[in-house]
């Protein structure tokens, strides 16, 4: 499984992941890349998947909805079989502890969908406006 550090081109700010995704070589399927597109293409938070080659996938996706690991697990729940090599272990694990990290910081928990509205919730929570009432609870109810 090969991970590409490189952002898509988007106004999101980090918002939008883009990796590649390699397959073990040794599998029945010769062509795991094409069978994997079928399966990711129609997913939520999937924006692309696109063919390298018989064997790897680029993938670009909205960490807000999902991230690598999920795509990881769910390929491998599938019969898919990932590249193994030290490499490529060793980039996964960067990638998922960075996304991780990332999706903890925004307020997102691992398999949480409704991260996005978690974000803006505690934005407005956190934002001085005048919808707020400073008054204690107490006084609030006491008409």
């Amino acid at each position: 499984m090969g991970t590409s550090n490189r952002k898509s081109s988007s106004s999101q700010d980090g918002l939008v992941k883009q990796r590649e995704i390699a397959f073990c070589t040794l599998h029945a399927d010769e062509d795991q890349a094409s069978t994997a597109i079928a399966l990711l293409k129609d997913l939520d938070g999937i924006d692309g998947v696109e063919r390298l080659s018989p064997a790897l996938i680029r993938v670009r996706y909205q960490i807000s909805h999902v991230c690598l690991a999920d795509i990881e697990d769910l390929l491998a729940d599938r019969g898919f079989h990932l590249d193994n090599a030290l490499i490529h272990r060793m980039r996964r694990a960067l990638v998922h502890y960075m996304e991780e990290t990332q999706r903890m910081n925004m307020g997102c928990g691992r398999g949480d969908s409704n991260c996005t509205t978690k974000v803006f919730i505690n934005r407005y929570r956190n934002r001085d406006h005048g919808c707020q009432d400073e008054r204690p609870r107490h006084w609030r109810r006491y008409l």
